[in-house]
Parts: C-alpha cells; structure tokens; sequence
C-alpha cells in the first residue's frame, strides 16, 4: 500500500509590515490507491495536528488555543487548514494525517511545516538624522529585520542592488543629489518597507533661453527664461551687466516693447536657502535699428584703420596687425549669430580704444 503527501504552504498578509495578527493556509495534497483487494478506498478521517497524547494525534480545531480560529477546507485529495489572527504562540510544527478503511491505510506526512520564522516579523526602515538631508552630509540608512530565526534584507534603490553591512547599515559619507529617490528595504519573503531620502542642495548653474531666438526688432516681445537644479526650488532674479538694480523676480523675464535701450547683456541669479547664489550670463540683446547703426560706425573705424596701418609702418607693428585682424574678423561674422551680438559691441571697444592709441 503506498501513500503519498504533499505539503504546501501559503501566506495570506494582511499586514506590510508584520505577520502576526495575519492569516496563513497550510495546504496538502494525498494520493491513495482507489482500490485494494477489490474493497474501494475511503478516508475515514483527515486531520491536523501539532501535539499528541499518548498514542492520540491531538486534532488543532479541539485544542483551546486554536477556538475560533482554524478551519479545514478538505475535498478530493486535498485538504488546506486556516489559521487566522496569527499568535507567537501558534510557532509549531504542523503535520497532516489520514485514515482510511483499508488495512495499515493511516499515513502521516513528516516531516511537516514549521511556522517559527513567519510569526514574528519587523522591518525597520530609518535614517539617520531623519530631519533635513543637506547636499555633502553623512546619512545612514538602517535596513533591519527583527525574526525568528534571522532573516536577510536587500536594499534597492530602483534595480539597483546596495551592499549592507551585517547590521544592516548603508552609510553616505558625502550624500549628493543623485542620491534622492525612493529607496525598498525588502526581506527573504518579498515584504518591502519603502524611504523617500529628500536631499536638499543648493541651485546648480542656471541655463536660460530666449524667445524669439534669432534677430531681433524693434518693437517685438522677448522672454527670458532662466531655470536651475535646486532644492528646494530657487528663486531668479534678473540684472543687465553694469546695472546694479534688479530688472526683474521670477523664471521668466518678459520685456513686451524692445527697444535700442534695452540692447545689452543679461544674466539671471538664482538661489535658495541651501547654499550660495549662482548666475550665468545670457544672450546679448540688441534691437536691429541699433544694430544697424553700431555696424556703421564699425565699418568706418575699420577703414580709417586700414588706411592708417596700409600707410604707415612703426615699432608697434604687431600691434596694428592685430587690429587689423580685428577689423576682418568683424567682415567676416554672420549678423545673425547671437554670439556677434556680444562679441560686436566688445570689438566696437577695442577699435575706439586702439584709435585713441594710434592718434595719441
């Protein structure tokens, strides 16, 4: 006569963070000959037990400790016993027997399944200082299980694997803003605590736009816009180079009427509570009357030098050469370059200024 039994185990959690107070379902499925001797085979009875006394297997649903909260669901080969409202208490073996009506038909399945490790089970997820996280300070992460026996945790950060110390500690010696995010302290059974690390970080260095990009004209509107990585979020502030005073708060700085006065350079700060200013300079914006106009004036400083450098030769020769080369480099820049813009009224300096020099 063979028997055969198997045992299997599922967990109902009700509960993220711990299995006490949760509901399991210890299932197990037989086989059995149908038939022995031409007497067809009958379970007589089916139970499940964690004691015995005497030569009695001791069935769970009579016990007091069980009242109210085991069921067998048994049918066809297969019979599942419930447990709710788990206890420290129910950590037991737990092993299925039947009886048939055939001659030596009893069998039980050993060895069976044990509860321990699942009764008791916390995870603590913390890190330290657990106030505000500042851009280069040192943070510790604490990855913990507290069971019966020991439990391994994984830390992840998205697919990312990070290595735990025995004492389940991760440490940031300089923390940095890559380092925000959603990090998973998981157990051996897939139970996962999750830990958003807000890093706090001063503005990085702005980057800005223009709107309309290109040329300019006279009388159009053009937006600013300035935006850095920064946290808690920065605030902007807009100035034109040589000009103190704010031109404008905020991301976007709109002038709605150009004009040749508001030609010049302009850059944005921005800042916030975690750290020093930073600024960057912008496009410099000139309307295209007074482009017009600058160009002009160029062009005649770049004649009367050439004449003055084609008839007459001194000691300072390398100097006029490199004037010289000044004055074609300005020929040969494409007006609608933003970069000419800038580079135009610096030019339209060192030519006055060599001027001033060759008449002195």
């Amino acid at each position: 006569l063979v028997y055969i039994i198997y045992l299997l185990i599922d967990l109902h959690l009700y509960s993220d963070l711990c299995l006490k107070g949760s509901t399991v379902d210890i299932r197990c499925t037989y086989t059995y000959p149908s038939r022995l001797n031409g007497n067809v085979t009958v379970v007589e009875k089916a139970v499940w037990f964690t004691k015995m006394k005497g030569d009695e297997f001791v069935d769970v649903r009579t016990e007091a400790e069980f009242a109210g909260r085991v069921q067998y669901h048994c049918d066809n080969k297969d019979c599942t016993l419930r447990i709710t409202d788990l206890r420290e208490s129910d950590s037991a073996e737990y092993k299925f027997r039947f009886v048939t009506n055939q001659p030596g038909g009893k069998y039980t399945g050993s060895p069976g399944v044990t509860l321990s490790m699942l009764l008791h089970l916390h995870v603590y997820f913390k890190s330290h200082p657990s106030g505000e996280i500042v851009e280069g300070s040192s943070v510790t992460l604490t990855c913990r299980t507290h069971a019966n026996p020991a439990a391994n945790n994984t830390l992840y950060k998205g697919n990312q694997i990070l290595p735990l110390t025995p004492e389940g500690i991760y440490n940031f010696a300089s923390i940095s803003s890559e380092d925000r995010g959603i990090y998973d302290c998981k157990t051996e059974d897939q139970l996962s605590v999750s830990l958003f690390i807000d890093v706090q970080y001063a503005p990085k260095i702005p980057s800005v736009s223009v709107s309309p990009s290109g040329e300019l004209v006279e009388g159009s509107s053009v937006t600013l816009t300035c935006s850095s990585d920064a946290n808690p979020a920065a605030n902007y502030t807009w100035y034109k180079e040589d000009d103190n005073s704010a031109k404008a708060s905020g991301q976007n700085f709109i002038i709605t009427d150009f004009r040749p006065e508001h030609s010049g350079s302009y850059y944005c700060e921005a800042q916030n509570t975690r750290g020093p200013t930073t600024q960057t300079l912008v496009y410099f914006l000139l309307a295209r009357g007074a482009l017009e106009s600058l160009s002009k004036q160029l062009e005649l400083l770049c004649v009367h030098l050439t004449l003055l450098l084609t008839t007459e030769v001194t000691h300072n020769s390398v100097n006029h050469v490199t004037v010289l080369y000044a004055c074609l480099c300005v020929c040969v820049l494409q007006e609608n370059d933003s970069m000419f813009l800038y580079l135009l009224l610096n030019v339209q300096r060192c030519l006055l200024s060599a001027l001033c020099l060759w008449l002195d």
